[in-house]
């Protein structure tokens, strides 16, 4: 679609010039203010491309609308803790090696509530920080990443019946976990993430920060708090939907999970751990049983 898009851009300015892409943007802005008027973008953009031999992409069609003031962004959550956005991507930010970016977002308020740097992509590990400091959310929305959601076909539908660790853990805290089907319908988070992942290196790389521990550091002392004051919002509505919990509560379940079964020996194996399994009064040794190997953070 993109190529698409791009090769019908290149071939209307070789035809008519400048002149040919300004005409048929006010076309797609007339059409849209009068046949059209109401429609969301996505029936918008079909029709368009249906009717009106369209071939520009559905991302120029919704950011051209939204530059013209045609359509509303969506309505945030009206609390805080309604709706927690996460997001985790590479990120060229530490000396110049790749470390996973994990991002917490509020939607109500467009708060960042946590980011931070991490080797191999740790979701659990930003949950934990936002229910330590705020409480359980209510839902989290996310993409349909591997860690997130289990897709048995590229592009399509998630399998809620077959949950990833993340899955099993929200199911458990009561967090209801929604997945996006397109960068556009994320919308705000979206936004965020691209703004938190284009502006960071640089500024790291203008502060001579080549280590995550000093990364980490700007992102808490000084990242975090600017794009607070920057791009923060206040709520509809006062209060919290964060559910107050202790961290007895969560800890446990934000790990990966995994069942082993006790070798003749005592012990499990574990990625490339052997841990031998002590002696209790109820029971000698665990040969044959089945055990829950939970690997935390540290």
């Amino acid at each position: 679609n993109q190529l698409e898009a791009a090769e019908a851009l290149v071939s209307g300015f070789e035809d008519e010039g400048e002149a040919g892409l300004v005409d048929e943007a006010l076309q797609v802005e007339e059409l849209n203010r009068s046949r059209y008027a109401g429609f969301t973008v996505k029936h918008f953009h079909e029709r368009l491309c249906v009717d009106h031999v369209f071939r520009w992409g559905y991302t120029w069609s919704k950011t051209f609308l939204h530059g013209r003031g045609l359509v509303a962004p969506a309505p945030r959550r009206p609390l805080v803790g309604m709706m927690l956005h996460q997001d985790g991507s590479p990120t060229l930010a530490s000396g110049g090696d790749e470390d996973d970016l994990i991002a917490s977002l509020d939607d109500a308020t467009g708060t960042l509530y946590s980011a931070f740097l991490v080797g191999p992509l740790s979701s659990f590990q930003g949950l934990a920080k936002v229910f330590a400091a705020h409480g359980l959310p209510v839902q989290l929305y996310t993409d349909r990443a591997s860690h997130y959601f289990h897709t048995p076909e590229a592009g399509g539908r998630v399998d809620k019946g077959k949950p990833t660790q993340v899955g099993r853990a929200l199911a458990l805290l009561g967090i209801e976990h929604i997945a996006a089907y397109s960068p556009e319908a994320r919308g705000r988070s979206e936004h965020a993430f691209l703004t938190s992942q284009e502006r960071l290196p640089k500024e790291l790389a203008l502060r001579n920060i080549t280590t995550r521990a000093a990364a980490n550091h700007f992102l808490a002392e000084t990242f975090i708090p600017n794009y607070y004051a920057r791009f923060a919002a206040a709520p509809k509505q006062p209060g919290s939907a964060f559910v107050a919990v202790a961290p007895e509560q969560w800890r446990d379940v934000l790990c990966p999970q995994e069942e082993r079964t006790v070798g003749n020996d005592n012990t499990v194996r574990f990625n490339s751990l052997v841990p031998q399994i002590p002696p209790s009064p109820p029971r000698l040794h665990q040969v044959g049983a089945k055990v829950r190997v939970q690997h935390y953070p540290d």
